[in-house]
């Protein structure tokens, strides 16, 4: 499977993006999807996780109630919706997937994407 992310840009705080995660390969619904963010000098971290058929999903503490992440199989494709961006989720958003349950340890995941950029300015 690869993964392609997209739909990054600058927006003001309190605005909202979608990003998107593309997928390339027929088993995709086979796989948990997550997101994760890398801000400048720091180190990457979680931020939302589905599982294969989009029962399960799981945050970040940090984005619960403002980001909700949802996936169309048919489409291979698997969405985060951002809304009440603050300047602290800026960075770059990549999608990645596993064959584990959802989970926030990056270690977890295989396939990476490459990111999209997300700039919120105050």
């Amino acid at each position: 499977v690869q993964l392609q992310a997209s739909g990054g840009g600058l927006v003001q705080a309190g605005g909202s993006l979608r990003l998107s995660c593309a997928a390339s390969g027929r088993t995709f619904n086979r796989y948990t999807v997550g997101w994760f963010r890398q801000a400048p000098g720091k180190e990457r971290e979680f931020v939302a996780a589905i599982s294969e058929t989009g029962t399960a999903t799981y945050y970040a503490d940090s984005v619960k109630g403002r980001f909700a992440i949802s996936r169309d199989n048919a489409k291979t494709a698997v969405d985060l919706q951002m809304n009440s961006l603050r300047p602290d989720v800026t960075g770059v958003y990549y999608c990645a997937d596993t064959v584990y349950s959802v989970s926030g340890n990056p270690n977890m995941y295989r396939h990476w994407g490459q990111g999209t950029e997300v700039t919120v300015s105050s």
